[in-house]
């Protein structure tokens, strides 16, 4: 046999040996991944379950809600938002930035899924006339994932619904637009523009929104309880730095209703 051809064979040897390895590392690689992705969903699942028993129940106000213990887990803790047919139903907080609970979960530990939060920049007392929240976008409806749902149309006009309990007092959410709009968007992330008048974040949302329930809408700022605006906000892969943005009346809450 020719060196040539011995070096040809050395060398197809080597290639191979080479390719294999390269397999046997992207599968284990893609193993890895598939378990720690499995690791993040099941920690979120985890964390969910222990709070649950936690809830407090939506009162009147004056009335007040138990939040001693949520508190005694995190005092950032200043809410409990549930959006009916979905799987948000999480506690609030407010950080001293809007960089304290992206990667932190209400225990204070490390968590890639984050947590519900408050725009730093509110009343963490939801007074104010418009008051914005952050969750990041998972699969399996975890944490603000469901948002996409008020994508559909159907589900839109179903789907109107939702509570925002707060330690003293509670609001039944009325959602109104379901918008899309880029991260650098003034309008919507600057809540501090809007907490004397909200007519031009309306009128926004009345030319930019994807569905639009105009009943809820027309009464708010003309009728009693009609006005303060819950913006809820996670990422969407649309376009670069999407964001989608459902947008709810917060009304007074009343047992009877």
């Amino acid at each position: 046999m020719k060196g040539s051809e011995i070096f040809l064979r050395a060398a197809n040897s080597l290639i191979s040996a080479a390719a294999a390895l390269f397999l046997l590392a992207a599968g284990t690689y893609s193993a890895y991944a598939l378990w720690d992705n499995g690791q993040v969903y099941a920690a979120v699942d985890d964390a969910q379950s222990e709070l649950l028993r936690l809830k407090p129940q939506a009162a009147k106000e004056g009335d007040g809600a138990s939040f001693e213990e949520l508190r005694a887990i995190n005092p950032d803790v200043c809410a409990w938002l549930t959006l009916d047919n979905t799987e948000i139903d999480y506690p609030v907080l407010q950080g001293e930035d809007n960089l304290s609970y992206i990667n932190t979960d209400v225990y204070g530990d490390f968590a890639l899924s984050g947590s519900i939060f408050l725009d730093s920049g509110c009343d963490n007392s939801f007074h104010g006339n418009y008051s914005l929240l952050y969750g990041h976008h998972m699969a399996n409806h975890k944490m603000f994932g469901d948002l996409d749902l008020y994508e559909n149309r159907k589900f839109f006009q179903k789907n109107r619904t939702g509570t925002l309990v707060l330690p003293d007092r509670s609001y039944r959410l009325e959602i109104f637009a379901c918008l899309k709009v880029a991260a650098s968007e003034e309008t919507i992330f600057v809540p501090q523009k809007w907490q004397t008048d909200t007519a031009g974040l309306l009128d926004f949302a009345k030319k930019n929104a994807v569905h639009l329930h105009s009943d809820i809408m027309d009464k708010i700022g003309t009728s009693e309880g009609y006005s303060q605006i819950l913006a809820m906000s996670t990422c969407s892969s649309d376009f670069t730095d999407a964001r989608t943005i459902i947008l709810a009346v917060m009304k007074p809450y009343s047992p009877e209703e």
